[in-house]
C-alpha cells in the first residue's frame, strides 16, 4: 500500500466502506492510515 497517495489511500478507505468491502480489508486500510500518523476518515 506504500504506492498509493495519502489522499488515495483516504479515497480507498471511503470508497470501500461505501461499497461494503470486507472488515478485514477496511481494517488493512484503516491500519495503513495510522502508520502513515493521517487523521482517521470518519464514515456519515
Amino acid at each position: 500500500m506504500d504506492r498509493l497517495s495519502d489522499e488515495m489511500l483516504i479515497e480507498t478507505y471511503f470508497l470501500s466502506a461505501k461499497l461494503k468491502l470486507s472488515e478485514e480489508f477496511l481494517t488493512l486500510v484503516l491500519l495503513e492510515i495510522h502508520k502513515r500518523n493521517l487523521q482517521p476518515p470518519v464514515i456519515t
